[in-house]
């Protein structure tokens, strides 16, 4: 991972607000999350950020949480049109028609238990990981679920804002994705 300054992170400490917010949306539904984010610029080093991304998801209520996780399609289900969700699941995206229906099936029961998708950053794993993953959590408790929650996020938020300064021209110019 990137810990100095770059011309990503240089233009997000430059960026005007409203292009910082929405670049930060991008990463993170979140905005108290954003707002945090924001309010410490500028950035000396992407390890500052990244430390600050690690403080503001360390705050968040369970609302916050709860619009966080909106921003995430289901495993299995990436949103149409959008190659970050594409890429965060490609592993899914060679699974069998069983694997993905099996997921669809524990994506619902888990939806239904914990009232959110399930979320983990799925950037390297294959959809057989992402289904042993749902299958152990759905036993959890709402409270224990919820700290994993955070912690995937956290994990997504990293390589998201990775991505944000070490790209250049921008997030969106870049054809290479990752992971949810």
């Amino acid at each position: 991972m990137t810990s100095g300054t770059t011309p990503g992170l240089t233009r997000f400490n430059t960026s005007s607000d409203s292009e910082a917010v929405a670049a930060l949306h991008e990463v993170c539904s979140s905005s108290a999350w954003g707002s945090k984010l924001l309010a410490q610029r500028p950035y000396s080093t992407a390890e500052a950020l990244f430390l600050a991304s690690d403080a503001a998801m360390a705050e968040l209520t369970t609302e916050d949480l709860a619009e966080a996780m909106a921003g995430h399609p289901p495993i299995g289900r990436p949103k149409a049109g959008d190659p970050t969700s594409s890429r965060e699941q490609s592993g899914m995206a060679g699974a069998s028609a069983e694997l993905k229906a099996e997921m669809l099936e524990l994506n619902l029961a888990y939806q239904e238990k914990f009232g959110h998708v399930f979320l983990i950053c799925a950037t390297g794993r294959t959809g057989e990981q992402m289904r042993d993953a749902v299958r152990e959590r759905i036993g959890n408790s709402p409270e224990k679920e919820r700290e994993i929650v955070r912690t995937e996020l956290g994990k997504i938020n990293r390589i998201r804002l990775t991505r944000l300064v070490e790209t250049p021209e921008g997030p969106e110019t870049s054809e290479e994705e990752s992971s949810a």
